[in-house]
C-alpha cells in the first residue's frame, strides 16, 4: 500500500472527535435540565392523584357510617376498622383503600390528616419533596384544598 492509501484509512483526527463532543456537551446542556424537571412535575401529579383517592375513599366512608373518621383515627380507618373513638357501624369489609393500606406521598412520607380540616370538612396534605412544613417550588406544602 502507498502512503497515501494508507492515510485515507486513517479514523478521526482529533480535531473531529473534539468538535462532536462539544456539540454533544451543548444538546446534553440544553435537555437535561427539561428532562430532569419532569421527574418532580410527575411526582407533583402523583401527589395529588393519591390525595383525590383518599378522599374518594373518605367519602365512601362518610356515606356508609355518616361521619369521617377522626384525627386521631386517621387515615389508616379507611384499611382497618376503628377499635376507639367515634366507632362506624356499618364499615366495609376490606376497607375503602385498594391493596389494603394508606398509600405514602411519592417522597415517601405519610399524608397527613386532620378532620375536622381548617379548609374543609377534612384535610388531606403532603409536606412536598423536603418532608417540612412550608417550603417553595418542589418543596411547598400540596392540599387537597388547593389541587386544580
Amino acid at each position: 500500500m502507498t502512503l497515501d492509501a494508507l492515510r485515507s484509512k486513517k479514523g478521526f483526527t482529533l480535531i473531529e472527535i473534539m468538535v462532536v463532543i462539544i456539540i454533544i456537551g451543548v444538546l446534553a446542556a440544553y435537555i437535561a435540565p427539561k428532562v430532569i424537571g419532569r421527574a418532580d412535575d410527575a411526582k407533583v401529579s402523583q401527589a395529588k392523584a393519591q390525595m383525590e383517592g383518599i378522599e374518594t375513599a373518605l367519602k365512601m366512608f362518610k356515606l356508609d357510617n355518616g361521619f369521617y373518621p377522626t384525627t386521631e383515627q386517621g387515615l389508616q380507618a379507611l384499611v382497618i376498622k376503628p377499635e376507639s373513638g367515634r366507632l362506624p357501624k356499618n364499615w366495609k369489609k376490606g376497607g375503602y383503600l385498594d391493596k389494603a393500606k394508606v398509600p405514602t406521598d411519592p417522597w415517601g412520607m405519610e399524608f397527613v390528616y386532620l378532620c375536622p380540616g381548617v379548609h374543609g370538612d377534612f384535610d388531606i396534605y403532603s409536606y412536598g419533596s423536603d418532608g417540612v412544613e412550608g417550603g417553595e417550588d418542589y418543596d411547598q406544602d400540596l392540599g387537597n384544598w388547593d389541587m386544580e
